[in-house]
């Protein structure tokens, strides 16, 4: 009987591990593919021989042809400088919003609340022809600072949710112990609070990063011209009717990779403290 139960543990951990590494591969296989891709001759992409999987020689020329002949530093820059100011808008907006949600009992709270989930319930595309009117109405069009409002209109109902479950962890009576103490409401939200959901606020933050420096729908049909345009629509519009530079587009979805990873190399352990605090309670 012990032994049956050995064998039945280790089949168990044999098929766990071969569906982890399932799922491994299917994940990190399309990243290895186009990085594989990036560094192939041209000749070695497209041939009539079927694929080739290995190139024959590793060369950086598409590298160089995206970074040198294309507007790609200049869409790389615009997706930087949006992203950055829609991580702003939603910091300081979200985190006071999130705050007053979950410290505050006022009236129409929870309609409120429910609007926010609501907002993010339809699809992105049935927002395009109201936000292209008001920015349009504004002279927001075809600007980083309208992309970046736009962003914020449809990632801030998200960031307040998942932040406000972070404060809703903290004892309720922890501002009042920073308040008998002389702190006013926004002292002991920034020297009390914030710094007991700083790994919380990371991983909230982190969130929006990536959903704005990856998004196209907006980008595509709020800019025009490659002065505001993000990389993500750059990359869609250098393929052409009679041609597909796969070279150039790898190389740059491996350069507009890069950031994200750098930025979870440098988070990684916060933001891991953050998605998991208050799984277990002790």
């Amino acid at each position: 009987m012990i032994v049956g139960s050995r064998r039945s543990r280790q089949l168990t951990d044999v098929l766990t591990y071969a569906v982890v590494a399932f799922f491994l591969i299917f994940a990190i296989g399309p990243l290895v593919w186009l990085l594989l891709t990036s560094v192939k001759l041209e000749s070695d992409i497209v041939t009539s021989e079927g694929v080739r999987y290995w190139p024959s020689a590793i060369t950086f020329e598409h590298y160089r042809a995206i970074w040198a002949q294309t507007d790609f530093p200049t869409l790389f820059k615009n997706s930087a400088v949006t992203s950055s100011v829609t991580i702003v808008l939603c910091m300081v907006s979200g985190t006071f919003a999130a705050y007053a949600f979950s410290r505050e009992r006022f009236q129409g709270r929870h309609t409120l609340l429910l609007g926010l989930l609501v907002v993010r319930m339809f699809p992105a595309v049935m927002m395009i022809i109201p936000l292209f009117i008001i920015m349009r109405s504004l002279g927001l069009l075809d600007s980083s600072a309208g992309l970046a409002i736009a962003y914020t209109s449809f990632l801030l109902p998200i960031f307040i949710w998942l932040l406000k479950g972070f404060f809703d962890n903290l004892p309720d009576d922890l501002e009042d112990a920073a308040r008998i103490d002389g702190c006013t409401r926004l002292g002991a939200l920034g020297r009390i609070v914030l710094p007991l959901v700083r790994n919380g606020l990371l991983a909230t933050t982190v969130f929006v990063a990536i959903n704005a420096w990856n998004e196209f729908l907006f980008a595509l049909m709020l800019t025009t011209s490659a002065g505001s345009r993000t990389w993500p629509v750059g990359l869609q519009l250098m393929i052409g009717e009679f041609q597909l530079p796969w070279g150039m587009l790898s190389a740059g979805g491996i350069l507009s990779i890069i950031p994200v990873v750098i930025l979870f190399a440098i988070v990684q352990r916060s933001m891991v403290h953050g998605l998991t605090a208050g799984a277990v309670k002790g």
